[in-house]
């Protein structure tokens, strides 16, 4: 390499170094994150580019949000780079005495990248990228839902807190119920054609008119029975009104997001081959797509497995030795997305013929046998190599082939 321009990214800024093949650096500064200064940059790196014959090596650390508006930049005026990561970056710059400063961290990427043989970054289609968005999207919604589903019930348990025996709290009758007799009082001032009428037309998905009865009458008796803490004029009320409607509408939101996220997969050749997995939805096939990117960037299933954190960690110094677990160093949310997908392949047993399922059986039915998560965590690991497979060959789903590649 004949140049090194290495980034210390920060808030709004980086400090630029730009190194020559003997090491030496031509150049230091910093550089908004503006239009003009990016064009400027990019005359600079045209400048090398032509004096040396080849474009200058650009390597920076990943400083999430901050760092995206130099990525963009790199991107769009087709310049490869190295992004690395800051874990990595920290244990590559490690020396025994090191001022750590914006100045001298753009140094040491720069002098260090002369010695390791550091990737080029591989650049993924906009599209991996808008569906990082939306699953990141979707993530945070469903995280808002779960607070205000708590900040609900507490305040149930004061006004009617029958209600949450009596339905099933994720379901959109719930949510209707407590909008419309957040308090006993409002329930027993209705007659219980009138409940359920109006549950019957307050409830979006179909209700039968039986069904709205049944439960007419088992809210009627519920609220016979209700001793609440507060009363109906209570603020509380109003409140708790309020958060079921939230809910409502964030839940209306998250089908939204999904169905987004089908409408950009529909075509695509991986979406249909996880679609073909026995087990696998439409809301699990696109927020693994989501999660994992493009799979074809992973040289083989064990780099695919520590992206994921899934990847086996051993501790062993002289006669000390812990026992092997999964490094967690990983996408947490895509680990949660591949433990309920088990588990609901696991659950659909009886309707599906998945060897996922039968390597559980066979890991809970050995000798020694393995411990609920261990076996799930190890069937994650063999839907990852599966998957994997399928995707690089461009093969759909079948028995025998997962048998075999797995």
């Amino acid at each position: 390499m004949e140049h090194v321009v290495a980034l210390d990214v920060s808030m709004g800024k980086s400090t630029i170094v730009v190194y020559d093949r003997l090491k030496r650096c031509e150049y230091e500064g910093i550089i908004e994150h503006t239009r003009f200064a990016f064009e400027s940059l990019h005359e600079r790196l045209q400048a090398i580019k032509l004096q040396d014959g080849q474009a200058p090596e650009i390597v920076f650390e990943a400083t999430g949000v901050y760092s995206k508006g130099i990525e963009t930049f790199l991107k769009d005026y087709g310049y490869k780079y190295c992004r690395i990561n800051p874990l990595e970056a920290n244990l590559q710059m490690k020396s025994m005495r090191r001022n750590k400063t914006d100045k001298s961290d753009a140094h040491e990427l720069a002098k260090t990248h002369f010695n390791l043989e550091r990737q080029n970054t591989y650049q993924q289609e906009e599209y991996y990228e808008q569906m990082r968005g939306l699953s990141r999207y979707y993530d945070e919604i469903d995280t808002e839902i779960n607070h205000l589903m708590n900040r609900m019930h507490a305040i149930l348990q004061l006004s009617f807190p029958e209600l949450v025996r009596l339905f099933s709290t994720r379901s959109a009758l719930f949510l209707n119920v407590v909008q419309l007799y957040p308090h006993p009082d409002y329930v027993l001032e209705h007659s219980k054609i009138v409940i359920r009428n109006r549950l019957k037309a307050n409830t979006r998905k179909n209700l039968s008119l039986k069904r709205a009865e049944e439960k007419g009458m088992a809210l009627l008796e519920a609220a016979s029975q209700s001793y609440p803490a507060i009363k109906r004029n209570d603020i509380r009320c109003e409140q708790v009104r309020d958060y079921a409607k939230r809910i409502a509408n964030l839940k209306e939101k998250k089908e939204q997001l999904v169905q987004q996220m089908v409408v950009l997969s529909k075509e695509r050749r991986e979406y249909q081959i996880l679609m073909s997995c026995p087990g696998i939805g439409e809301t699990t096939a696109v927020r693994l797509i989501g999660e994992l990117g493009d799979i074809r960037r992973f040289k083989n299933h064990k780099q695919l497995n520590a992206y994921v954190g899934i990847d086996i960690m051993r501790y062993q110094s002289g006669q000390t030795l812990y026992k092997d677990k999964i490094n967690k160093r990983g996408n947490n949310k895509l680990r949660k997305i591949l433990f309920f997908m088990v588990k609901t392949m696991i659950t659909l047993r009886q309707k599906t013929n998945n060897h996922i399922v039968d390597y559980y059986d066979k890991l809970k039915t050995q000798p020694q046998r393995k411990p609920h998560k261990v076996a799930v965590i190890a069937c994650m690991n063999k839907f990852l190599k599966v998957a994997f497979y399928l995707i690089q060959h461009n093969l759909s789903y079948d028995y025998e082939t997962a048998s075999t590649c797995s």
